[in-house]
Order: C-alpha cells, then sequence, then structure tokens
C-alpha cells in the first residue's frame, strides 16, 4: 500500500484538501493547533494509497511540537510521497517549506492551493515554469471549491510510484554549497544517499536533534565557524537568507503579482477589525450578538418548539398515553417518559440552539476573523501573563474543551502550556450552554444579557487566573512570543460551515444516547426510590428519596452560594460526569416534557418551572458562575491527564478550577445578598476573599530559576 503525506502551512487549506481527497470530515480552522496528531484516511478511488494529514507547520525545525511530530513522520516512516500544500496567495513565504522538504528525499508533488483567490486578485503563477524550476510536479487547484483536485490525485500517485529526486546541489550560494558538501562526506555510512543533504544542512544549522543522532565531529564545527566569520552571520540564519534567496529567483520568472495601488479589501477590514482601540469593542459586540442570537432569539424560538411541541405534547404525553393505555406498570411508565425522555429529551431539547451558535462560530472562523481574534487578544493576554497561542485553544473549546485542551501542545514553553490547560475549560463549550440557557429562560426570563456574559466570565477567568499563576514561581517567566499568519478574508463555504457545525455538535447528541441516558435512568432510580420501613421501595415524595439522602449529605457545601438545596447540588456533583446532565438531571426530577423554558408564575410549580422554588435570580446567577469555571466533565479531566502526564499536576489543576469557581461563586452570591440587604458573616468572608484577590492580582512577580534544559529551550525557541 503506498503511502503519500500531505504537509503545508496552518493556512495553506491542508486539511480543506484531506477531506476533499479522502472525503473524511476532519475538523477546519484557521490557526496552528487543529491538527496536532497525524490523522490518515484512504484516497477516494485509490483503495491501496494511504493519506497522512501531517500537523500544519511552517518548517521542519525542531521548535514545536508540530514540527516535532511532522519531521519524524517523515524521517522515520519515509512514505512513498509528499503533497506539498502551497498557499498561491501567499507563494513566496509558503515556499520556504518546501525548499526543506525537497532536501529530505522523498518524491514530491507540489499543490498550488487558493488558486481562485490568486486569479480574484489578478495575480499569475505559471505552474509549469515553476514545476521545472523545483524538478517537481506542480499542480494548480482549490480545494475549496474541488478544482484540479482529481488531477493531483493522478500526479500523486504517479510519483509515488517512482524514486525520483530532484538534484539540490545548486540551489544555494556556491560558498555555501562547498561547506555543505564538505559536511556531508563526514556523515555516516548508514544515512542514505539521498538524505545526506538534509542531514548536512541540519549539521550546518547546528540542530540540536541530529546532533544528537550523529555525532558532530570537529572538522565540521569547524567549517561552519569558518563560514560564520566569513558571512558574518550565524550559521542558521546563512541557511535561511540562502533559502529566500533561492526563493525569490524562484519565483521572479513564473510568479506575476498584479502591481496594486489601493490596499486590498482584508487590509482595510483588518484596519478597522485590529485597531488598536476598536478591536476589543467590535469582538465584544460580535459575540454579544453570537450568543444573543443563538440562545436567546433565533435559537430559543426553535428550541421552545422542540421541548414544548416535539418532547413536550408530541412524544412525553403522546408515549405515556400509550402505555397506560396498553397497562404498562406505573414505574416503567416513570421510568420511560420522567427517565429517559425526561433527562435525554432535557438535553437534546438544546440541540437546536448549540448547532445555531456552532454554525454561527464556524462562520466567523471560516471567513477568517477569528485568526484575527487571536492576533488581538495576544495584545491583551500578554499583559496578563499569557500570549495569543493560549487563546487558541480557548477558541477550540468553545465546541468541546478536549480538543482545546490538545491543542495547547502547540505551546512550546512548559509553564504556559500547564497554565492554558488549566484555564481553557473556563470557556464555556457546547456542553455548558444548556446550562446558560436553562438558566436564562427558567429564572431570568430569557433575559437578553444571561447567556453573552457567560462568555465572557470565561475570558476574565482566564485573565484573572493568567495574572494569579503567572506570580507564582510554577508559572513565572515571560510569556512565548506569538507569530501567526493572517489568512485572507474570503466567504465561507455551507458544506465547510455545516461540516464544522455537525463536528462540534455531533459529540453532544452522542453523549445524550450514551452517557446522559444511563445517567438520566440512575437519577430517575435514586430519586423514585427509598428506604420504607427497613426495604426499598418506590416513594411519591422525592424528598425521601436515596437521591435526596445523598443531596443531602452534599448541599451544605454550596449552601454558602447560595444553592443549598440537594436538588441543585446532585446536579452539580453530575455535571462533573457531563455537563449536559446538569440539565439533565433537572429534567428527570422535574419531569420535564415541555415549557422547558417558561418560569411558572403565580405559585405554581408545575413542569420545569418547579426550579425556581428552589433558586432566587441572586442564586441562579451563582449556580451558574460555579457550574461555567468548575472542573470540567471526566472526558475532558482525562484529556488533561494526558497532556499534563502527570498525576499531580492533574489534580492541581481540578483542584484550582474548583477551588477558584468557588470562590467566584461564593462573592458573586454574598456580594449580590449584600444589595438586597443582608450582611453577615458570609459577607465579612467574602470581602477577605476580595483583598486576597486583589493581593494575588496586584503583588510583583516572581523571578523563575531556570534549569539549563529550559534555557536551552527557550533559546531554541527564540530561534524559531
Amino acid at each position: 500500500m503506498l503511502k503519500i503525506a500531505l504537509a503545508g502551512n496552518p493556512n495553506s487549506g491542508k486539511t480543506t484538501l484531506f477531506n476533499a481527497l479522502t472525503g473524511s470530515k476532519q475538523y477546519v480552522g484557521n490557526w496552528p493547533g487543529v491538527t496536532v496528531e497525524k490523522k490518515e484516511g484512504r484516497i477516494k478511488g485509490q483503495k491501496e494509497v494511504r493519506l497522512i494529514d501531517l500537523p500544519g507547520i511552517y518548517s521542519l525545525s525542531p521548535y514545536t511540537l508540530e514540527e516535532v511530530v511532522s519531521r519524524n513522520y517523515l524521517l522515520d516512516e519515509k512514505p512513498d510521497a509528499i503533497i506539498n500544500i502551497v498557499d498561491g496567495s501567499n507563494l513566496e513565504r509558503n515556499l520556504y517549506l518546501t525548499t526543506q522538504i525537497e532536501e529530505l528525499g522523498i518524491p514530491m508533488i507540489v499543490a498550488i492551493n487558493m488558486m481562485d483567490v490568486v486569479n480574484k486578485n489578478g495575480d499569475k503563477i505559471d505552474c509549469s515554469k515553476l514545476s521545472k524550476s523545483l524538478g517537481c510536479p506542480v499542480i494548480p487547484i482549490s480545494a475549496m471549491k474541488g478544482e484540479g483536485i482529481s488531477d493531483l490525485i493522478e500526479q500523486a500517485v504517479s510519483v509515488a510510484n517512482t524514486d525520483k529526486t530532484t538534484d539540490l546541489s545548486k540551489r544555494f550560494s556556491t560558498q555555501v554549497e562547498n561547506v555543505l558538501s564538505e559536511i556531508q562526506k563526514q556523515i555516516p555510512n548508514e544515512i542514505e544517499e539521498k538524505q545526506r543533504r538534509w542531514y548536512a544542512v541540519k549539521l550546518f544549522e547546528r540542530d540540536e536533534k541530529v546532533i544528537q543522532q550523529i555525532k558532530k565531529s570537529t572538522k565540521i564545527e569547524a567549517l561552519v565557524n569558518e563560514m560564520e566569520m566569513a558571512m558574518e552571520d550565524d550559521s542558521e540564519s546563512i541557511i535561511t537568507n540562502e533559502r529566500y534567496q533561492y526563493i525569490t529567483s524562484l519565483i521572479q520568472n513564473c510568479y506575476q503579482k498584479k502591481s496594486k495601488s489601493k490596499i486590498s479589501t482584508s487590509d482595510k477590514i483588518d484596519r478597522v477589525v485590529t485597531n488598536r482601540f476598536l478591536a476589543l469593542p467590535i469582538f465584544a459586540v460580535i459575540m454579544f450578538f453570537v450568543y444573543y442570537i443563538s440562545i436567546t432569539t433565533i435559537g430559543d424560538l426553535v428550541t421552545v418548539f422542540t421541548n414544548d411541541t416535539l418532547f413536550g405534547a408530541w412524544i412525553s404525553e403522546t408515549l405515556a398515553a400509550w402505555m397506560e393505555t396498553i397497562g404498562v406498570s406505573t414505574w416503567l411508565i416513570g421510568l420511560t417518559v420522567d427517565g429517559i425522555v425526561g433527562g435525554v429529551g432535557a438535553v437534546l431539547g438544546f440541540v437546536p440552539q448549540m448547532f445555531i451558535l456552532f454554525a454561527m462560530l464556524a462562520i466567523l472562523e471560516e471567513c477568517g476573523y477569528m485568526a484575527r481574534v487571536a492576533f488581538i487578544m495576544d495584545r491583551i493576554f500578554r499583559k496578563f501573563g499569557l500570549s495569543g497561542k493560549s487563546f487558541i485553544p480557548m477558541l477550540i473549546g468553545t465546541g468541546c474543551g478536549i480538543p482545546g485542551i490538545m491543542a495547547s501542545r502547540t505551546i512550546e514553553n512548559e509553564s504556559d502550556r500547564r497554565m492554558t490547560i488549566m484555564t481553557t475549560t473556563f470557556m464555556p463549550c457546547g456542553a455548558k450552554m444548556p446550562i446558560v440557557a436553562l438558566i436564562a429562560g427558567a429564572l431570568f426570563g430569557g433575559a437578553w444579557w444571561v447567556a453573552p456574559s457567560a462568555y465572557f466570565i470565561g475570558v476574565a477567568a482566564v485573565i484573572i487566573s493568567g495574572l494569579i499563576l503567572k506570580k507564582t514561581k510554577m508559572f513565572a517567566g515571560k510569556p512565548a512570543p506569538f507569530v501567526m499568519e493572517l489568512p485572507t478574508y474570503h466567504v465561507p463555504t455551507l458544506g465547510s460551515v455545516l461540516r464544522s457545525m455537525w463536528e462540534r455538535g455531533s459529540s453532544f447528541i452522542k453523549k445524550a444516547g450514551t452517557i446522559i441516558l444511563l445517567s438520566s435512568v440512575l437519577i430517575w432510580f435514586l430519586s423514585s426510590f427509598g428506604m420504607v420501613d427497613g426495604s426499598l421501595q418506590m416513594v411519591e415524595n422525592m424528598d425521601e428519596s436515596i437521591l435526596a439522602v445523598i443531596g443531602g449529605w452534599i448541599a451544605p457545601i454550596f449552601a454558602p452560594l447560595g444553592f443549598g438545596a440537594w436538588q441543585s447540588a446532585v446536579a452539580t456533583i453530575m455535571g462533573l460526569v457531563a455537563k449536559e446532565e446538569v440539565v439533565g438531571v433537572f429534567g428527570v426530577l422535574y419531569g420535564v416534557s415541555g415549557d422547558a423554558l417558561e418560569l411558572v408564575e403565580e405559585g405554581s410549580y408545575g413542569e420545569l418551572g418547579a426550579i425556581s422554588q428552589h433558586f432566587t435570580m441572586l442564586s441562579a446567577y451563582s449556580f451558574l458562575v460555579f457550574n461555567l469555571l468548575c472542573a470540567p466533565c471526566f472526558a475532558a479531566i482525562g484529556a488533561i491527564k494526558r497532556e499534563m502526564n502527570n498525576a499531580k499536576w492533574t489534580w492541581f489543576a481540578v483542584a484550582y478550577q474548583c477551588v477558584f469557581a468557588y470562590v467566584m461563586a461564593f462573592m458573586v452570591f454574598q456580594f449580590g445578598s449584600m444589595f438586597y440587604g443582608t450582611f453577615g458573616v458570609g459577607t465579612i468572608i467574602a470581602f477577605l476573599l476580595l483583598a486576597a484577590l486583589v493581593y494575588l492580582l496586584l503583588r510583583p512577580y516572581k523571578k523563575r530559576s531556570s534549569s539549563r534544559a529550559e534555557v536551552n529551550d527557550d533559546l531554541c525557541y527564540q530561534k524559531g
């Protein structure tokens, strides 16, 4: 079976091409870190060809995890061919990676992507001339529109069946080529002939990983030192300059860029949306409307129909009536209607809101705006000890916290990466949005500000945590520099938006059919049965159930936060299993079958409106804050464990999240109660906590004593 690797820059459209070639549904994003591990698939119509999608990278220098993954695969696995996807609208910058890949000695085909954008801009790329200069096939394509894909597949298979490589001995200046030739003579014989140039270049650059693999002779070091003195530059910069000089000579005869007297449309838009003073207000307004439309207005209308009509009148009532007609036992009717339909239906009822939210976020990502947000947030986060790279996992985490946690792998600095993992799940993921919608609808009458406030609570928690943690010895140090290529603005395609929406929302539905179903059955059983006269019997009053007893033990912990009823305590604890289960618990306990977002007034507690007997608006918001900020679900905690690769750090992360959430919710409730005329011991404690928080925020930064390894890592990163 042939193995073809797909390599390119993060913004080259690599993942879109992978989906087009294989029919896969990988998530597509406009920032690095979306694909941190390699993905595999089979090319459509070519059963004997396996395509490997490598992480998006800018070079083969081992400074980031993506670069290490891609480089190790290409060196160790030696695929039969490489498809190097290049963004045609940024040809010169993208060809830098191409010059590195061709040195590996693996047959390569270059796919010039986004040719539709190139043509629209009035630019011209002569692919035949470029192919002749590079010594490999060059195919123009548009991955998003599916143009040129069949030709690319045909050429890629043809190239993979050959062992043709290009003579690279005259790519750089004579001086550098002579030195590289001498270095190649010093490389051990076990290195294949076709890879010797790549190893020679890396030894010239003093690549630490290659030096560890191949013992660097004193003669090689003398040659490099001599060249550095002659060219008055360090070895790595010499190679970088040589590459760009080669690229310039390469494209001058095959690339014609239309001279523009006016700035591009993207630049005009960026002058506004990335403006130093307007950028943040614009971002806040955009996110406000995203959550307002998806949760409060359009999303709310669809959800009300789903809850009231679909799961209410059509399913629950019809199913209950039919089961009564055929003489089904009361307990089985309760299990089916209240347990399964009530619990699962309460969660699935919010799917329309989630899909609208994910679709709107996908539009912002696909058009290129979210990449600008990372750039905007870098300026802000840097002041609080984080870089824009930390915001990328948080953006990804708005769909699900697990891929957000995994995206932290792109952060080189270990302390910054750990801090990002600890704070990423503060952002409201899709599983938390039903909680937001439930509280907003059932206790705030659908107030427009509740849903958007949830997003900005997450952002505020990240910033506050960044300041607090960065001032400790564990996380001290300057944030890593953030360099990112901003994609050109373009109109999103319907297919890409729907794919992204489904990719984020499908896990939500899968949980409803597995974890939430089982949890709902368990909650129904524990809330329907209790110990009566020493035996387990079905009870009519939930306050006499097993669940009420268990919840009664837990409830005092949350009483200072304003929600001391056992029902809310159970819902909060079950939220650690899956955040959707917070709503699922209320669905089972209050028999949600309709009116899911309506507050029942005039003292009548029917359907979900019964929740209002256990909450005030203040305690409901405190409940919301705690569940937004506390430790994520078990699956996300498992992801934290894998990424931390350390049990102590995992427990520290979970403990920090829970304590931080508790303190924030405590202050919200206690200070809020003060405005309602209540002042007591809790208020005094809240003031003390506030004073401690202010101290942690304002105290000076700690100096971190770096180990030699850490210093080397920092130096390596600065070179990159």
